[in-house]
């Protein structure tokens, strides 16, 4: 069943109907629903004939293009507004990934946007971060720069020193939180590094970045009992294709501990059904195996027989509506943990949902008797330091060593 038959033929002088009928059957193999796609064969169609009158070529299309058309909904709801700019946006994507339009050439790039751009790919390929750790250091940096910028978009790097730091610093802590303090300090700190490893800087000012306060091993990790993760297990309905994903994923979280970020990028690929092994792709570029436990293993098989659906898309895990591709990141796995939460009726007062089953996990592993090194291992930590703090946890061996509080008169 084809949505474009209706499509006027004397379009096919502006945006020809080929290729509304390519990128329409793209959205359909990533499983847009038909009513969905019918409306945007309208927005398509009614934008190509809008071009044609416009004398405007098709190699000419781009956002000041959709721009311009959206301006003739003056006083339209917002919600169409928005419907025609996503619409157009998909298809102007699409057409430069297949070499139809050419991607905008960056003529003026800035200074900043130079500098950043470096940043960006030292971080990646340089430092081997991951991926949302680049997304957090970024906007920084970025930050930075823009308030350095001399007032053309130029920024002269020879001339930062440790009061340009530190000055920056003050201005932006006001009202903020000593944790995104503490964030922006590391960022500045490998940005400084980064300019003097370019040969920017005389010498490298990360030692000028000032620390921020924040004791090691100050708390006792938040985690989830065996009972409470259980709990939470218990309360996915596996009967619905939505259940059947996101107990898989629970499951990767309580029983290997494995990081978000991690599971939304697991591949199809990446589950050795043979070996019974999964391929983890962790921080720092690191690859390495863990073993698929059976009920684990068992979960993933009836996902992706009875609910991931057909997709281009190698990503073991998928959104549930169009377009049927990989989860967006690792905030998706928290959303589907905090939802978890909710309907078992547990409400835990902190962030990061999803990082509580890793913390119950080493909390299980060392009342059990686990070592450092062992839970070191399974939670693939480079440095048993990340692995202290769950020493914290084992109150039943703390009491054994603990001192009795010292009152008037004795004790």
């Amino acid at each position: 069943m084809k949505t474009t038959n209706t499509i006027d033929d004397a379009v096919s002088d502006g945006l020809p109907i080929r290729h509304i009928e390519a990128f329409l059957e793209q959205l359909r193999t990533a499983r847009y629903a038909e009513e969905t796609l019918r409306k945007k064969q309208w927005v398509l169609t009614a934008f190509a004939r809008w071009t044609k009158g416009k004398n405007i070529a098709l190699t000419h299309l781009d956002e000041a293009t959709i721009a311009a058309f959206v301006k003739r909904l003056t006083g339209a709801p917002v919600a169409r507004v928005q419907f025609e700019i996503a619409v157009l946006r998909l298809l102007l994507a699409y057409l430069r990934g297949e070499a139809i339009v050419r991607f905008p050439t960056p003529n003026n790039e800035s200074a900043i946007d130079h500098i950043n751009g470096r940043y960006v790919d030292y971080l990646r390929q340089g430092r081997g971060l991951a991926e949302n750790s680049v997304l957090v250091y970024a906007p920084f940096v970025r930050d930075f720069l823009n308030s350095q910028d001399a007032g053309d978009g130029r920024v002269f790097p020879d001339a930062f020193d440790a009061m340009t730091i530190r000055d920056h610093l003050l201005i932006r802590s006001k009202g903020r939180s000593g944790e995104y303090m503490r964030l922006m300090a590391v960022a500045l700190r490998s940005f400084c590094h980064f300019l003097f490893l370019r040969g920017d800087t005389p010498r490298d000012l990360a030692d000028s970045v000032p620390t921020v306060s924040k004791w090691r091993q100050s708390s006792v990790p938040r985690f989830l009992t065996p009972e409470q993760g259980e709990c939470v297990l218990a309360s996915t309905d596996r009967s619905t294709p939505r259940g059947r994903r996101d107990y898989a994923i629970l499951l990767l979280l309580a029983r290997l501990g494995l990081r978000a970020s991690e599971i939304v990028s697991l591949e199809l690929g990446d589950i050795r059904w043979r070996s019974g092994e999964i391929v983890v792709h962790g921080k720092g570029q690191m690859v390495e195996h863990l073993p698929l436990l059976s009920d684990v293993g068992e979960a993933l098989a009836i996902y992706l027989h009875e609910g991931r659906g057909t997709s281009a898309s190698r990503r073991i895990f998928l959104r549930m509506w169009a377009p049927r591709v990989g989860l967006t990141g690792p905030s998706a796995i928290g959303c589907v943990a905090r939802l978890a939460f909710a309907r078992a009726g547990f409400h835990p007062e902190c962030r990061g949902a999803a990082h509580l089953f890793r913390h119950g996990l080493a909390t299980t592993m060392i009342r059990h008797g686990a070592s450092m090194a062992e839970i070191a291992e399974v939670l693939r930590h480079r440095s048993q330091d990340s692995t202290a703090i769950y020493a914290k946890v084992s109150f039943e061996a703390l009491r054994g060593v603990a001192r009795a509080w010292p009152a008037t008169g004795g004790v």
